[in-house]
């Protein structure tokens, strides 16, 4: 860092006590966050760089594990420092006046084996008429890739197993048709003859089965809540030990990536999510493509992991 540059540090310190009124805190947080960019330029004067350069500053901090607040601080800092040197002249035009945070790339969404999600299914325990429904609870994530709050909701009306269909009313109550496999079928068949009127608790009443009724129900009879299906899961991965944490929403991504990867159609996967715009579903692609390359990676005696 030149002279020059340490005076307009000064200064900016100066102006941000002065002028703008910053904290302690804040004030030490900003002038060191210009003398962190400052360091990066090397040999480029702070008063020479342009748009280009600070976005490209911005996507080197990207590679550390910055959180959301502080990078949206660094941005400010240098917003606020371009602006204080355009304002004394030591510029001739501002380059951070449209200079925002770029983006982080959303991460890809988790997602299991097939392997891995019969490991589950397997180790559900199905002795009792509740550890049965749980069973067929999770063979429904699984064949339908609904959200745990779709299936929560079901009533009789909405199954038509001669069809081999389910009706669900996703977000924003938004009507859609799931597709469910024959086993899938068998076990919830299975639920619907035998298990779900052992489920209820001596005291108190079996409960209904027209097509309003719910058709999942605790032991009380009532509609059975997100928490519970979520606690089966985590018991289940806990007891297998797992190394992955898995939720109901990583049945739905795991659903998608196995239809994407046996060469469903993005549309069919689109409709059977329920996703309002194609955008939402492409970010299957990425994970396919991942796991092809990992394949290659594995397999191709090119691929680097060959023999």
């Amino acid at each position: 860092m030149n002279e020059k540059e340490k005076q307009y540090i000064n200064e900016f310190k100066t102006y941000l006590s002065i002028e703008k009124n910053f904290s302690e805190h804040t004030l030490c947080a900003y002038c060191s966050d210009i003398v962190s960019f400052i360091l990066w330029l090397n040999e480029t004067s702070c008063v020479d760089v342009n748009f280009d350069k600070l976005r490209e500053y911005l996507h080197f901090i990207q590679r550390f594990d910055y959180k959301k607040t502080t990078i949206a601080r660094k941005t400010a800092s240098i917003r606020t420092f371009y602006k204080f040197l355009f304002r004394e002249k030591y510029i001739d035009s501002n380059p951070a006046l449209s200079l925002s945070a770029p983006k982080r790339p959303k991460p890809l969404p988790k997602f299991l084996t097939p392997d891995e999600v019969e490991q589950i299914l397997n180790n559900v325990r199905i002795d009792t008429p509740a550890g049965f429904r749980n069973r067929v609870i999770l063979e429904l994530l699984w064949a339908t890739g609904m959200r745990v709050s779709e299936l929560s909701n079901l009533n009789f009306g909405d199954i038509n197993l001669e069809e081999n269909e389910i009706r669900v009313f996703g977000k924003g109550a938004k009507e859609r048709i799931v597709l469910i496999s024959e086993r899938a079928k068998n076990y919830l068949q299975q639920y619907i003859n035998s298990a779900r009127n052992l489920i209820v608790a001596p005291g108190y009443e079996t409960p209904d089965t027209d097509e309003n009724s719910p058709l999942f129900i605790n032991n009380t009879g009532y509609r059975l809540q997100n928490k519970t299906i979520r606690t089966v899961i985590n018991e289940t991965v806990a007891k297998i030990e797992l190394p992955k944490k898995v939720t109901p929403h990583v049945f739905r991504h795991s659903f998608a990536t196995k239809l994407i990867e046996n060469g469903a159609d993005l549309r069919v996967v689109q409709e059977l999510l329920g996703h309002a715009g194609i955008s939402n579903t492409q970010i299957y692609t990425h994970v396919s493509m991942k796991h092809m390359k990992d394949v290659y990676e594995t397999a191709h005696p090119h691929g680097g992991g060959g023999k």
